[in-house]
Formats: C-alpha cells, structure tokens, sequence
C-alpha cells in the first residue's frame, strides 16, 4: 500500500491562521440561512448576545490549548485514555458526516437553484468531493496553507452588502420590535441556530499540534469571533432592511436573492460569480473535515500510531462521497427530511460547541486533582 504523509509536522502556524480558520468554518452555510431562521429585528439582540457568550467558550479551549494534553492524538489519550478517546472517535465520526452532507448539499442546493437548474444534484457532490479528495491528500500543513486564499477570496463580499443598508424601501421601523412582545418557540429556535452558527472553534482542538503553542490563542479566537459576529450583523441588518421582516421568513435563501438585485455595468448575473467564490470556503472545509474524518476512523480501528495509506484515505473518501450521495436521494430531495437533517446539525452544531470545550476543562481539573 503506497503511504501518505497526510499528518506529518514540519511547520506551526501563528495567529493569522487560527484567526482564518475559525472564521471562515463558522461562516460555511449558516449565514446565507441566517436571516430566514431570525426574522425579528430583536434576534439582533440574540447574535450579540451569544457572540459574547461564546468568549467563555474561547476563554475555556484557550485554556486547553496552553495545557500539556493539546498535543494531537497522544495527548487526548494522555488526557482521557485509549478506549474512551476510540469510543469517542467512533461517535465523531457521525457528527462529522451530517455536519459534510448538510453542508455539502445545502450549498449544493444555492448551486442548483441559482447556476445549474438542469444539473443532477449528484454530479456537483461528486465534482466537489474530487476537488477535496486531491486537496486533503496534499497533507493538512498544505491544507491550513489554503485558507490564505480562502478569506482573502471570499472576505470582501461581505462589503457587496452595504449596499442594502440604503434602499429606497429602507426604514427605520424595520428594526421594530427591538423587544419581544412575547417569547415563542420560534424565538428559542433562533437563538439556538445562532449558537449552532457560531459553533466551529472546537474544531481546532484536533489542530493544535500545527498552531503554534506559544500564541496568544485567546486573541486570535477573540479577533475571529468578532470578525463573525460582524458578518451576521451586517447580513442581518441588510436583510431586515432590504426584505422586511413580515417578508423576510418566505425567502429560503435572502442572502442570495439580494444579491441578484445588484447590477454592474460588466456581469449581468452576479450572484453566480459570488456563489462560484463562497465554493472556496466549502472546499476548504470540507477538505479540512475529510482529513478529521480519516483520522478519526484510524483512532476507531485503532491504527492512528501507523502510517496512512492511499487506500486507507481513498475508502474514508468513498464512504462519505456514497453517504452524500445516498442522504441526497432519499433524504435532501424530500423537503421534511431536508428539514429534519438541518435541525438536527443545528442541535449537533450548538451542543458541541458548548459540550467540548466545558469537557476538556473539566476533564483537566480532575486529571490534575488526581496528581
């Protein structure tokens, strides 16, 4: 079996990159789905909120990452020992796979909707997962490398959407209620997608061993954090502005149906060039996810201390690019089990968010009350 050298460490990355990284997995897909989940102008209050709150997250895997423990696979089994860290991987692994197919086929959707309305939805899963398969095999320090790229491709779309602040249609009574007149299910809905949008950060914790130890982690995550709760403002408020909250809950994806009203004297349709660019972003992550889950599925079958191998990565490949494939079919293409699947990556997204980085904590203490 011919080996890759998909894990091998031969540089650390500093601050800029952990900065990239977060920022640009927190804002994959939940923020062009962000405004039809809201809708009341006092959820603005709800992303600040939990912008903030998420700095005790930070704080806490900041924590981590100075500890002795945030040093790959060895140290999560220094930490919490071989058969737990295996079961552990093993639950992953299906974590890891609904957050790949919802993200997968929900942008693959915005594609098929907005460019391609004749395409086989099966062929963009495959195209993009070729795509990812040749990325991820060029090891995770080429991977991280890309998201250079990566945001500085995709960040300054973010100022397409000033332009929404100033419609003719624009009022100040769009923001109103500030205040909920009453707390519905809804409202609990929204705050929780707002978590789930701003989960990711955990996802670093398998990164340590590329970020340099000695940086100012907490800064970096502090910088990305707010970078992210700036973008969802910004598209929040643009939205309310543009759309109107009593219209706002009947578009699936007001993100980009603004987008479409932009015109430039060079592209007829710009949303399909904006659309093209976020794919940037997908493939990142999804190359960075493909990577988490090969290597987790080593930690299950217990070969994480040998080697990779072509094969080895090219089944984990084949797995998940069949699995898309299979959820599309009989799942994505039925609107209620579409549904389904989104909440329960809303539900996924927000309790490890909050679950992780409180466990290593937690984990920490007591291993140093044992010593």
């Amino acid at each position: 079996m011919t080996s890759l050298s998909l894990y091998d460490k031969t540089t650390s990355f500093g601050s800029v990159y952990t900065v990239f990284i977060m920022n640009r997995i927190q804002v994959l897909y939940f923020f062009l789905i962000m405004p039809s989940f809201l809708v009341h102008p006092y959820m603005i209050w709800g992303i600040i909120a939990i912008g903030l709150f998420t700095q005790i997250n930070l704080f806490i895997l900041s924590k981590w990452f100075h500890s002795r423990y945030a040093g790959g696979y060895q140290g999560f089994v220094d930490l919490l020992g071989d058969k737990p860290v295996r079961i552990l991987a093993f639950l992953s692994l299906g974590l890891l796979f609904i957050k790949i197919a919802v993200l997968t086929l929900g942008i693959g959707e915005i594609v098929y909707q907005y460019i391609f309305p004749s395409m086989n939805s099966n062929w963009f899963v495959l195209f993009i997962f070729l795509i990812c398969y040749y990325i991820a095999s060029q090891g995770m320090e080429k991977t991280i490398q890309l998201v250079v790229i990566v945001f500085f491709s995709t960040f300054w779309i973010l100022f397409v959407f000033i332009s929404f602040f100033f419609p003719p249609t624009a009022a100040i009574h769009d923001l109103y209620p500030l205040y909920p007149i009453e707390w519905t299910r809804d409202s609990w809905r929204g705050i929780l997608f707002i978590g789930s949008a701003f989960s990711g950060p955990e996802f670093l914790v398998f990164l340590a061993p590329w970020l340099k130890p000695k940086q100012t982690i907490l800064k970096s995550f502090t910088i990305a954090n707010m970078i992210s709760t700036m973008e969802y403002l910004l598209l929040f408020l643009a939205s309310l502005f543009f759309f109107g909250p009593a219209y706002l809950n009947q578009i699936e994806f007001p993100v980009i149906d603004m987008i479409r009203y932009l015109q430039s004297p060079f592209f007829e349709r710009i949303e399909i060039i904006l659309i093209s660019i976020h794919l940037f972003v997908l493939i990142f992550g999804l190359s960075i996810f493909l990577l988490y889950f090969y290597g987790a599925a080593r930690v299950v079958v217990g070969t994480a201390a040998k080697k990779t191998t072509r094969l080895g990565f090219l089944i984990s490949w084949l797995m998940i690019v069949s699995g898309v494939i299979i959820v599309n079919e009989w799942f994505w293409k039925s609107g209620d089990k579409q549904i389904l699947l989104l909440n329960l990556q809303i539900w996924f997204g927000a309790f490890t968010y909050l679950l992780v980085p409180v466990s290593l904590l937690a984990v920490m203490k007591w291993k140093e009350r044992l010593s």
